[in-house]
């Protein structure tokens, strides 16, 4: 699954909805959460399993983000996500792999991601991304806004007192060969500060970033997608490699750099990915 651009929709803004499916973004997340009021969350739910029957998305995979199971509405959005076809449930404040449980039960065809956002997951991040593995195109989303809150601090513009949680995120999903998404910009007008904020997060390792606004799709994807310069850099590796003097070989050399078999695991996927973006 390809996830460089995540764009969250307001499942209660049926414009919103209708714009989202002409968009050339990796994945929509109709949200029935945080943006959705408290008496709109009935609606937001009819619309987003409405919208899901109707399908016609650009995006290569939708799913929902559900209210959390001790919410008022967790237990309904649950059930008409069963009842829906989609690709994928995003599930809020996971803190123990028990949170995730009935979750895989009841939609067992979809990925799951679980959002990262308070003290007690990161102390868990093992566990829950160890019952991810399984799970064909699951995940962990970092939660910076309420991860921020819970641990008081003040992220800033490098963000970082959160370094630490980014890194720990994105181990954890490696370690199980799970996806790892970067948290939210709230910003919907800074553009640089945006594509900053991708750059960072594509350092750490994350694979894409959660969207607010339509207008972030673009930047989010470019920053997420490999260059020129490394599909060209990969295509020379696996072709160094692939001589009858190299197939054995453990490091070579490569454009005057020793590479080793490792960067050439990391180049074959990096070429699959693109192949994959570009037949899309």
């Amino acid at each position: 699954m390809r996830a460089r651009s995540v764009l969250y929709v307001p499942a209660s803004r049926a414009s919103a909805v209708a714009k989202a499916r002409g968009l050339e973004v990796d994945v929509v997340i109709l949200d029935l959460e945080d943006a959705v009021g408290p008496e709109d969350k009935a609606t937001a739910r009819q619309l987003a399993v409405e919208a899901l029957t109707a399908g016609g998305f650009r995006a290569a995979t939708v799913g929902v983000r559900l209210n959390g199971s001790g919410s008022p509405w967790g237990a309904e959005d649950l059930a008409a996500a069963a009842r829906a076809e989609l690709d994928l449930i995003v599930v809020p404040k996971v803190e123990a792999r028990a949170a995730l449980t009935p979750i895989m039960a009841a939609v067992p065809g979809a990925a799951v991601w679980a959002m990262i956002e308070t003290p007690a997951a990161l102390f868990a991040l093992e566990t829950i991304a160890a019952n991810l593995a399984d799970r064909p195109g699951s995940g962990l989303m970092l939660g910076s806004n309420d991860l921020s809150a819970a641990l008081g601090c003040e992220s800033g513009a490098d963000r970082a007192p959160l370094h630490w949680a980014m890194s720990a995120v994105v181990a954890a999903a490696r370690a199980h060969d799970l996806l790892a998404i970067d948290a939210v910009f709230n910003a919907m007008d800074d553009d640089d500060g945006l594509r900053a904020e991708c750059e960072q997060g594509l350092r750490w390792g994350f694979d894409g970033k959660s969207l607010i606004h339509p207008r972030q799709v673009e930047i989010a994807t470019q920053a997420f997608s490999p260059t020129p310069e490394q599909i060209a850099q990969a295509q020379a590796i696996v072709a160094a490699y692939d001589t009858p003097e190299s197939r054995e070989s453990g490091a070579i050399r490569v454009h005057g750099r020793m590479v080793e078999r490792l960067h050439l695991d990391r180049a074959r996927r990096l070429l699959a990915l693109h192949a994959k973006t570009e037949s899309a």
